[in-house]
């Protein structure tokens, strides 16, 4: 038993002038008006996506948890898993990570730890996270002399994939195993990218890592795509960002689109996802419309 913690579409044309405001700019692509999506009358087994990016700052964890939430809107059982050191997954939803005395990490290292012993329950119904501190950071030097060291995040997570619907993993800003494991252990791949000009250079070797793993540990892995963040209608340089994205992936990129928003960070402050803070805001419709867009790729 998992314990207990403490519409306007996003596509189209942007308003100008607002921080807040959600859209895909001067790409010219169609607005597309996702349907709502059914609630299941079964669960599981889970579809794990990891969002994955080496450069920090790009929105991963925001996009983790407002994702998780909003899938968990519609009924899915969502299953957060925070891989990344620093533990910012589990201080977004309000969890203190010096507090805690199970993370992911003794689940992958500590072979009687269960992760019923591990798991807590978010303020979300319907949401759950594995929570992470600083010792994860040790797992990366201790994995390199295991057996199947890739697959140790896969094994762990094993036995809750026919629980949840959808299984989200937020890596650390790097590519180094704990990445690698990430991917290893998942379906798909989602990229969040920052808007600006130095977040398009890394793309390149993400996709180079991502295949690598294709080829060589897990086949199944594919990009579910590439997620624009922090967008800003208001400058050339993030409509021309934008507009490059689209030109090189093109469908790999999502429609919807993450705008700049103060609320963002005050929802960290907050310890809860935007769709419950600030539920009618451009940010909380944009991340509903971004659920309805991930469903609808299946």
């Amino acid at each position: 038993m998992a314990k207990s913690t403490s519409d306007t579409a996003a596509t189209g044309v942007p308003s100008e002038g607002s921080d807040d405001s959600v859209g895909l700019g001067p790409t010219q692509r169609p607005i597309v008006e996702f349907p709502e999506p059914s609630v299941p009358s079964t669960h599981g087994p889970a579809r794990v996506i990891a969002l994955c990016n080496q450069k920090g700052g790009v929105g991963k964890t925001t996009t983790t948890i407002n994702l998780g939430a909003a899938l968990a809107e519609t009924g899915r059982r969502v299953l957060l898993v925070d891989f990344d050191p620093q533990g910012a997954l589990s201080v977004g939803l309000g969890v203190n990570p010096h507090d805690l005395d199970l993370t992911i990490y003794n689940l992958m290292m500590q072979r009687d730890v269960a992760i019923d012993e591990v798991l807590l329950k978010t303020g979300t119904p319907g949401m759950d996270l594995l929570p992470a501190n600083i010792d994860l950071s040790a797992a990366e030097v201790q994995l390199v002399s295991e057996v199947a060291r890739e697959q140790a995040l896969a094994r762990v997570l094993a036995p809750v994939i026919p629980d949840y619907d959808v299984v989200l993993i937020d890596c650390q800003p790097s590519l180094g195993l704990l990445a690698v494991n990430a991917l290893a252990a998942s379906d798909g791949v989602i990229v969040p990218l920052e808007c600006e000009f130095f977040a398009l250079r890394g793309v390149a070797l993400l996709m180079d890592t991502i295949q690598r793993v294709q080829e060589r540990i897990n086949p199944r892995l594919e990009v579910e795509g590439i997620l624009a963040t922090m967008y800003d209608s208001r400058t050339l340089h993030g409509r021309e960002v934008l507009a490059r994205l689209v030109e090189a992936f093109g469908d790999k990129v999502f429609l919807t689109v993450i705008a700049r928003t103060v609320r963002f960070p005050e929802t960290n402050v907050a310890g809860e996802p935007i769709t419950s803070y600030a539920p009618t805001s451009p940010g909380a419709v944009a991340y509903r419309q971004l659920a309805r867009e991930v469903l609808a790729r299946e």
